[in-house]
């Protein structure tokens, strides 16, 4: 099941509601709901793998009340690396395995032995938060927890679990069992989770349309300008799709009483390489920095070793693929370099020369992230370049851009602090008086009612709907 599908919206999330908010009577029963539904959630695409998470969530279960039982000694440390191994290898069995095994008979000559398993939806972000969980309770950051079922609540809750972002158990720890609820919470969640339905629906999917089109197809015919039009339209559809999934899940998450992080703040008007992932998947970047960075030395000791496990790293989480290890690799050089000198450059000229260069690399890191097959991926860069291109400009692709150029120009706008700028004014404008405060209140219901109508009906007509990061 996936957000921007009617069932979900319109089937799933009512009766959630409604036993959550009108059946239930207290947190614990609250809790119970919470998590059953998030299981028939996860079960509607993947009954089979439930287990698969669970056993994972026991495993860590069972790890962090040894180590909380046997506080500084070896079998504390035992337990720890016991039980990230254990879940780890339930990672690299189901998403790694057959890469290596492939890579590794070609090296030496063999028929490659493969296990073909079907990815479990979700794994790698969870996998990852029952990491956060063991690893802060060794560190005493948090206490254990006692009840299996909360701490399975935590990661299998359906708002974030299929796609995160990443959230580390201390976030909510407080929140599992101690939440308040505020209408005006609520219905600040509810907003969320609409314009994140939006950008997903209506910009991410014609982002993504147009992506396909021009990415998909034979690259001996495709033109100069149908590559960067193609190659652009991917860059759109991976913010829109991933950031409206992030959207959609703290919203759903302020709903039901719990703050998660935000996981992007307008990285496409990042001034450099460095900036740009202080603002994208910043749940990811945040969980490598604190959970492999740091303990591996961080700034203080073999700095540029530790950025390269980082980022290859980085690259292999997004696939078991050599395409994503080479866009971890370029990201490494490229923050490499800025730390170096590079930073210092771009820092004393003018933001908009840092802006040019930084969304050029960006887009350029999207071809290795979109092209998996190499051989496409080394015939896809000449036309990029204006080398190997059929024609500079295809036959129907000046009429495409032209037909589309009202959505680039959206799109454009909707990557922005534009919908800050507007929401601060709509705040200020409530606040004059009683009378603002009542039309701005009619105003927000008659929008939430547009919004929801909108999306109804994109979903209605839609037939492109995929989450790109429900692959990885």
């Amino acid at each position: 099941m996936v957000f921007s599908s009617l069932a979900f919206v319109y089937i799933f999330l009512p009766i959630c509601f409604l036993l959550y908010f009108f059946i239930a009577r207290d947190i614990k029963q609250r809790n119970i709901i919470l998590l059953v539904m998030s299981l028939i959630f996860y079960a509607w695409g993947e009954p089979k793998w439930i287990i698969l998470m669970v056993i994972s969530t026991l495993v860590e279960f069972i790890g962090a009340k040894i180590i909380d039982e046997n506080r500084g000694t070896t079998k504390a440390k035992v337990a720890l690396g016991v039980s990230v191994a254990t879940s780890l290898s339930f990672l690299f069995i189901f998403k790694y395995f057959d890469f290596f095994a492939f890579n590794f008979a070609n090296i030496f000559g063999l028929t490659p032995k493969l296990l073909e398993l079907t990815l479990p939806i979700g794994i790698s972000f969870y996998t990852f938060q029952t990491i956060t969980y063991i690893v802060d309770v060794y560190k005493e950051k948090v206490p254990v927890q006692k009840s299996f079922a909360t701490l399975l609540l935590y990661v299998s809750m359906f708002p974030q679990l299929i796609a995160g972002p990443i959230v580390k158990y201390s976030d909510i720890e407080e929140q599992l069992n101690n939440r308040k609820y505020h209408p005006k919470a609520v219905g600040e969640g509810v907003i969320r989770f609409l314009v994140g339905l939006a950008k997903k629906i209506i910009l991410a999917n014609i982002a993504g349309e147009m992506a396909t089109k021009f990415l998909d197809g034979d690259l001996e015919t495709l033109s100069f300008l149908g590559a960067w039009i193609g190659i652009i339209s991917y860059t759109l559809q991976i913010y829109f799709d991933f950031s409206a999934y992030s959207d959609m899940a703290i919203g759903l998450g302020k709903i039901f009483g719990f703050t998660y992080p935000e996981n992007f703040n307008y990285p496409y008007i990042a001034t450099t390489i460095s900036d740009f992932w202080k603002r994208w998947h910043i749940s990811l970047t945040t969980f490598f920095r604190e959970y492999l960075y740091i303990p591996l030395g961080g700034n203080r000791k073999h700095h540029v070793l530790n950025l390269l496990i980082v980022w290859v790293l980085t690259g292999f989480w997004h696939g078991s693929a050599w395409n994503f290890i080479l866009w971890g690799l370029y990201y490494y050089v490229l923050v490499c370099l800025e730390r170096l000198f590079l930073g210092r450059i771009i820092e004393n000229l003018p933001s908009f020369v840092g802006h040019f260069y930084t969304m050029f690399l960006v887009i350029i890191g999207w071809v290795f992230f979109y092209f998996e097959d190499m051989d496409r991926l080394r015939a896809f860069f000449p036309v990029l370049f204006g080398f190997g291109a059929n024609s500079f400009i295809g036959v129907t692709d000046r009429a495409v851009f032209l037909n589309h150029i009202i959505f680039f120009i959206i799109a454009i706008l909707a990557v922005t602090p534009i919908s800050k700028v507007i929401k601060k004014k709509f705040v200020e404008f409530k606040s004059k008086s009683n009378t603002t405060e009542t039309i701005g209140d009619v105003s927000l219901v008659l929008l939430t009612l547009f919004m929801l109508f909108i999306d109804t009906a994109a979903m209605v007509g839609s037939t492109f709907n995929p989450f790109l990061y429900f692959r990885f």
